[in-house]
């Protein structure tokens, strides 16, 4: 698979990085609003890093290639 930058996706890896950048911020008042309060705190934090991490892969146009390896990996083709 040749790599192809891409506008579109960058925008919308950027989204997906501030919104999982706003969830790290302000995880207290999610965490008790939308889940158990105190003992989810460190899950949700997780979340928010986790999607970081996929807006950067998906801002970088990378997610592609990961998805392909994933799928490769499970069917062993």
């Amino acid at each position: 698979m040749d790599f192809e930058f891409n506008f579109g996706w960058m925008v919308a890896g950027l989204v997906i990085a501030a919104v999982g950048g706003a969830v790290v911020f302000f995880y207290r008042p999610i965490a008790e609003n939308l889940a158990n309060g105190a003992s989810s705190y460190e899950r949700i934090k997780l979340f928010g890093v986790i999607a970081i991490v996929v807006g950067l892969l998906v801002t970088a146009n990378l997610h592609i290639l990961v998805l392909q390896l994933l799928v490769k990996f499970i069917t062993g083709k």
